[in-house]
């Protein structure tokens, strides 16, 4: 079985100049937890995931943000967190999103990016095809897949 066989069309994405507030009403809106970030071509440049944001507003003393994307959260910052809470909606998706993405090519077999959710311990994967985003495979895609018919 082929990643284009189980993954999802429809994907929900968003663009790397949108805001967190775009990622966080597509998350209320839709019942997802994770997303790709695309650039004007269609490909997959981030992803952002419902632990992202949860890193950012939880208590922390360090926090390691991208500044290129005008975010400066200093050493020490002890914000409360409905401070937090309303510093993230507005900041660009790129800076917490993770850059490197973990993804598969349209034509992958099962086995292997079953193996890359189980040991990178990811719930989604992305699934290009010629560099762009086609599709998207979750834990749940695969199992459903994987053991339909047999129970």
């Amino acid at each position: 079985m082929q990643a284009h066989e189980i993954m999802v069309r429809h994907v929900y994405k968003v663009k790397e100049q949108d805001t967190i507030r775009s990622v966080l009403e597509k998350f209320i809106d839709h019942g997802i937890s994770g997303l790709p970030v695309v650039n004007d071509r269609n490909e997959i440049v981030a992803f952002i995931s419902d632990g992202d944001i949860m890193r950012f507003i939880g208590k922390h003393k360090d926090l390691v943000v991208d500044t290129f994307y005008f975010v400066n959260v200093v050493k020490g910052d002890e914000d409360e967190f409905e401070d937090r809470v309303q510093k993230i909606l507005d900041l660009n998706v790129m800076s917490i999103a993770k850059k490197k993405v973990h993804k598969v090519n349209w034509d992958e077999e099962c086995e292997n990016f079953a193996a890359l959710l189980g040991e990178k311990q990811i719930k989604k994967l992305p699934v290009e095809r010629n560099g762009v985003l086609v599709g998207i495979i979750s834990r749940g895609d695969v199992i459903r897949n994987s053991f339909k018919g047999l129970l």
